[in-house]
This record gives structure tokens, C-alpha cells and sequence, in this order.
């Protein structure tokens, strides 16, 4: 999904942004997540964002283990900011959006704030290297990656359109498949976490692989 705006580095991004804390959700650098958004307070942040104009959203998981008020949990230190590229609105009340990733961050504080969500400041020049697109797809193992994919598949009686597949770089291909994998949070978060892409694409074959030895051994139907 092509961004109209042009963010070229951490100084282009706000230091302060609204996060929408959600369990299992990934959103990756120019990933593309669909929302479905019916809170008061969640359409609140963003008609916040469309009215400040710069339509960005904080994506980052709640971290159980470390939360002690069900209404305010934990976050983990690493989320994803993403813009809104697509909103409409589903006559309902709510808004039916996508966001494309634009950079990971690190939470420095979150703030004390009237707003019914929450906010956080952030920093994004950890993650400098998320502004230039498709930085060091050519250490990523592909046909490993492909392989297992493959395995994934069959184990779970899924179809995928390989044409497409064939045709993504692989950037595209290891963020779409990352984000897209049914891995709990940990998961997610290590593969969020990443400090390149041949890792985050390694720690996706590791736990796809686990998963599929594990099914193997306990005899476990395949997901339906």
C-alpha cells in the first residue's frame, strides 16, 4: 500500500503517539493490517489522528505477565507505528481501516493523559534501518523459508496462491508471512523484535518448525 507521506527517518515521526495496545497483533514495516474498530475510545484515537493530520497509530501487545490491572496492562517495549492508509466507515459506528507500517519503536514513557487512550513516548532510532525498505533481504534464506512454508501447508490442509508468493521480494514475503502466522504473543513479539530480516526470518522457520514437530508427535489433527 503506497503512503503518501514521506517518512525518511526517526525526525520525521512524532515523539508522542496514540498506541493501540492488542493482544497477538504484529504490524511490521510496510505491512499492511486490517482493524476493525467498534470502542469508544479506539474511534476516539482515531478520529484524534485523522483530525491532527498525521494519521499514525502505535500498534503494541499488552504483556500479561507483567500486568496487575486488567483495564491497563503492561506493554511490551517494542511496538510498531503504522498510517492509516484506508478507513471507512461501516454505517454501524465503526470504522473498517488499514494501517501500512512505517517503523518500530521503543516505548521511553507512557504518559498521563485526559484522552480515553492511552499515549506514549517513543523512539524510533533503534530501528533506524526500518526506513529503508528492503534492507538486507539478500541474507534471507528463501528456500528454507519456502520450505517450511510448504510443510505448513500441507500439515494444515492450506492453499496459498504461489504465483504471488514466487513474485514477493523477500521482504515482503518473510513480514506478510510473520505477520500472518498463528503464533501467540511471544512469538510475535520475538519476531517483532528482530534486529534484521534474516533473523525475523529465521525465528519464523524455528517456531514453524516446532510447531509442526510437535503436531507430529502428539498426534494432533491438523488446523482447520
Amino acid at each position: 500500500m503506497p503512503i503518501n507521506a514521506d517518512y525518511r527517518g526517526p525526525a520525521d515521526l512524532p515523539e508522542v503517539i496514540p498506541v493501540f495496545p492488542l493482544p497477538g497483533a504484529l504490524l511490521l514495516p510496510r505491512g499492511q493490517m486490517p482493524l476493525n474498530i467498534f470502542e469508544p475510545r479506539y474511534l476516539a484515537m482515531i478520529d484524534d489522528s485523522l483530525r491532527d493530520g498525521h494519521r499514525l497509530i502505535g500498534m503494541i501487545q499488552p504483556d500479561a505477565t507483567h500486568s496487575t490491572h486488567e483495564d491497563k496492562p503492561a506493554l511490551f517495549q517494542v511496538g510498531c507505528v503504522g498510517r492509516i492508509t484506508q478507513l471507512a466507515e461501516s454505517g454501524d459506528g465503526r470504522y473498517v481501516l488499514e494501517l501500512t507500517g512505517v517503523s518500530r519503536f521503543k516505548v521511553v514513557e507512557e504518559l498521563v493523559v485526559k484522552t480515553p487512550y492511552r499515549q506514549c513516548r517513543v523512539d524510533y532510532f533503534p530501528f533506524v534501518d526500518d526506513f529503508t525498505a528492503r534492507k538486507g533481504e539478500e541474507e534471507v534464506d528463501r528456500e528454507a523459508l519456502l520450505s517450511v512454508l510448504t510443510d505448513f501447508l500441507k500439515a494444515n490442509n492450506l492453499k496459498v496462491d504461489w504465483d504471488g508468493v514466487e513474485s514477493a521480494p523477500n521482504e515482503a514475503l518473510v513480514n506478510a508471512l510473520a505477520m500472518m502466522s498463528p503464533y501467540g504473543g511471544p512469538e510475535k513479539q520475538a519476531m517483532l523484535e528482530a534486529p534484521d530480516l534474516k533473523t525475523r526470518a529465521e525465528i519464523l522457520i524455528a517456531v514453524t518448525e516446532m510447531d509442526l514437530a510437535k503436531k507430529r508427535t502428539s498426534g494432533d489433527p491438523p488446523l482447520q
